[in-house]
């Protein structure tokens, strides 16, 4: 392997379709995979980022962070882009890889290597580009509550109900209950 090919979608909410392909020499580590990326669709890249080893169906694996999160704990097993080959984790010939930068705004970048060059790229190319690239503010993170909003009742929980089951309507309680008590002291 000499430079890995790789195809990168930017999820949206339109339907358009924007990606980008970029090359980066197999010596690569993520960190390079992060910029190259980044500066493909004209963002900044001052925001937190996390890249997810993926599967067919996209679900996140071992998470490769741009910073070190462990703070000093040496248990941490966590990898860190500038520390990690790309070629490390390649374990498919179609291998997916998630990148989600903002974590505020949720910009979610899908990569998939897509081939294999015979010449070693200097550094990090655009291969390809197709469609324009929405403007990194573009997007302020509000559109991304509604969605947080409904994950949670994925669980059937009532949102009514406190951690453990009580209802905060509940007529069963009321404050003649707890009338005897008249402040924490007395408790």
């Amino acid at each position: 392997m000499a430079g890995l090919k790789f195809r990168v979608l930017l999820d949206s909410k339109e339907n358009v379709e924007v990606f980008r392909d970029v090359v980066v020499p197999d010596t690569a580590t993520f960190s390079d995979l992060y910029n190259v990326c980044i500066e493909a669709f004209a963002f900044k890249g001052d925001q937190m980022a996390s890249f997810y080893m993926s599967n067919d169906e996209w679900d996140k694996g071992q998470e490769i962070t741009l910073e070190d999160m462990s703070f000093g704990d040496e248990e941490s097993t966590t990898p860190v882009m500038a520390k990690t080959a790309v070629r490390d984790f390649i374990e498919e010939p179609d291998q997916k890889i998630i990148l989600v930068y903002d974590f505020i705004k949720m910009w979610i970048f899908l990569l998939e290597l897509v081939g294999y060059e015979k010449e070693t790229p200097a550094k990090p190319i655009v291969a390809l580009a197709m469609g324009t690239a929405p403007l990194e503010s573009s997007r302020s993170g509000e559109e991304n509550d509604a969605m947080f909003a409904g994950e949670f009742d994925q669980f059937g929980e009532d949102e009514d109900e406190d951690e453990f089951g009580f209802n905060e309507f509940d007529d069963d309680l009321n404050d003649e209950d707890y009338s005897s008590f008249d402040s924490y002291d007395d408790y």
